[in-house]
């Protein structure tokens, strides 16, 4: 009995250190300028193109999503490894790189060494929801840069938008995430474009949920034949494309999800609920939205020895 008290308290003790390795206040005392730095050069970019506010928020989730967030996501390929940036779900739509590395160089300026690119896009994520209207949470700090990607994860863990709800809700719970995260998470789709490849086949083969003049007018920039007119886009939320907003919410209630995986989340299932209240309540969707994002942050990262603080996010040091 005595034997297995210890090893519980050595457990709990193991897990409470584990966690409480992410902090609001890591960098508090290390790289004090550290939150202006990030949110003015991506302000700067925001100004300069609106959507890369939502380029830079899918980064974050993409990295998130593979392996933890741990910065993987924007290493560039190696003749030792192939990186994620050529997976299937970032092949010709994963942008906002070069924000990434101007925003690392900025704050490189002013804490060499110190902070790490997973640490640079986590706030580069939360600030660019801020200045688009969306809420501001205190991001937890801390992560440390992988040494490694992998393009077999990034292909296996991105829920694709064919997806269904019950894959859906399977994939986020396998993260920690519940089926209100994944409702309020992807809610970001308030923001940002999609490729024509991603939503040919609902306003093609889709009739049962789909707002028909949605469907109409989506025709006009994506062709039926697979090929033409791949990279072509149309906004994900309908109303308000550059404001992160609740107006995604009401779209779904009004059949005119542009992604299949959209508008599994109102379709007479478990979620439709939620979608209600979002759409009700544009406040719980954001203090909802906030809560999640950091949830999502806490996704395996890299901690105390681990990996390393990149000094470009491209390449390992």
């Amino acid at each position: 009995m005595g034997s297995f008290m210890t090893l519980a308290t050595l457990m709990v003790l193991f897990v409470g250190v584990s966690s409480a390795q992410l902090s609001t206040e890591f960098y508090y005392k290390s790289c004090p300028h550290l939150f202006p730095t990030v949110y003015s050069t991506m302000k700067s970019a925001i100004s300069k193109e609106t959507r890369m506010g939502a380029s830079v928020l899918r980064l974050f989730f993409h990295d998130c999503f593979v392996n933890g967030c741990d910065g993987s996501l924007l290493l560039d390929d190696t003749s030792s490894f192939t990186g994620e940036k050529r997976a299937t779900p970032n092949l010709n739509s994963a942008r906002g790189f070069e924000v990434i590395d101007d925003i690392k160089a900025a704050v490189e300026k002013v804490c060499p060494g110190v902070v790490s690119c997973a640490d640079v896009l986590a706030l580069a994520a939360r600030d660019s929801v801020t200045i688009l209207g969306g809420p501001n949470w205190n991001v937890k700090l801390g992560r440390r840069d992988s040494r490694t990607a992998s393009q077999r994860a990034a292909n296996n863990s991105i829920p694709p938008p064919t997806s269904s709800l019950k894959s859906l809700v399977s994939r986020f719970s396998k993260f920690g995430l519940s089926t209100k995260d994944l409702v309020a998470l992807t809610g970001a789709h308030t923001i940002g474009q999609a490729r024509c490849t991603n939503f040919r086949a609902r306003i093609y083969n889709e009739t049962k949920n789909l707002d028909s003049s949605l469907a109409q007018a989506r025709t006009n920039n994506c062709p039926r034949r697979s090929g033409s007119g791949d990279n072509n886009l149309a906004p994900l939320d309908l109303q308000s494309p550059t404001a992160f907003d609740n107006n995604y919410f009401k779209n779904l209630v009004n059949k005119k999800g542009l992604l299949h995986s959209d508008q599994q989340l109102y379709n007479g299932g478990s979620t439709d609920s939620i979608v209600r209240t979002y759409n009700n309540n544009p406040s719980s969707f954001s203090s909802d939205f906030a809560a999640a994002m950091i949830k999502m942050g806490d996704i395996k990262p890299l901690t105390g020895s681990s990996g390393e603080i990149r000094k470009n996010c491209r390449k390992r040091n």
